[in-house]
């Protein structure tokens, strides 16, 4: 038990915060132990019944089924190189600016009545994990084709589509493509820091960086000019290659069933 909490402690915080609220909300909704109608985001329960955990549960409903393992898979590697590499040492600049796409989201979707933001949360984390990804870097679609990781995020929109998930996925990359233009700015590649327009907007409030026990200017991974000092086995690893990455949605789910 001791080794298992170990592994998990090496897990990036907010990073082992999203795959235990995936567990947290998709195991108890799959064994019928929480009700869908209890969970699913509903406008007017959230702002005037003031059903606030709503939003969160939202977020983090999966797919049923062997879908889901693919979903979990996918947000835990995605999120993870993100938060190990481009926001190294800065986990409460990734929990602020993973907060405001959320919001974005929801904003996004609110026309189209969704009940669900899991996919559109996945696909934002995904587009932008791909954008930031090294020049000429590869990954796999379930292990069959090999596609430039640039083009990623239209092949799983067009397996979203496929599934009829295809407006949720596409506001998810909406999303994930404006905070990589806003924030990181067009062009900016692995290993340096955010250039965008909004960049310094986008950077986590104090009492925020007091949660995380951060503190302005302890970022030893990065020095001034922005380029990330990488070990050389990391280096060894990032000029492999991205790693392969597998998908498959499932079925989903209907309010009701």
């Amino acid at each position: 038990m001791a080794d298992l909490v170990a592994e998990l402690k090496k897990i990036p915080s907010v990073t082992r915060f999203l795959v235990a609220s995936s567990l947290g909300v998709t195991l108890p909704a799959i064994l019928r132990l929480v009700p869908l109608y209890a969970i699913y985001f509903n406008s007017s329960l959230v702002f005037r019944k003031w059903q606030i955990w709503r939003v969160y549960t939202s977020m983090f409903l999966g797919s049923e089924g062997i879908g889901y393992i693919f979903e979990l898979i996918m947000l835990y590697r995605h999120s993870n190189t993100l938060e190990s590499e481009h926001y190294r040492l800065r986990s409460s600049d990734y929990a602020w600016q993973l907060s405001l796409a959320s919001i974005s989201i929801i904003a996004l979707n609110r026309p189209l009545g969704s009940p669900f933001h899991t996919h559109p949360l996945l696909h934002a984390v995904t587009y932008l994990m791909c954008a930031l990804s090294a020049p000429g870097a590869q990954t796999s679609v379930m292990g069959i084709v090999t596609i430039p990781i640039k083009y990623f995020p239209y092949a799983l929109l067009g397996m979203d589509i496929l599934a009829g998930h295809g407006a949720q996925a596409m506001s998810g990359m909406i999303v994930g493509h404006v905070w990589w233009w806003l924030v990181w700015g067009a062009g900016t590649g692995a290993g340096s820091r955010e250039q965008g327009m909004f960049a310094r907007f986008a950077r986590a409030p104090k009492w925020l960086r007091d949660c995380f026990g951060e503190h302005e200017g302890d970022h030893r991974g990065t020095n001034r000019a922005g380029y990330q000092v990488v070990a050389p086995r990391q280096r060894a690893e990032q000029n492999a290659g991205a790693p392969t990455t597998g998908y498959q949605w499932g079925s989903g789910r209907r309010l009701g069933q």
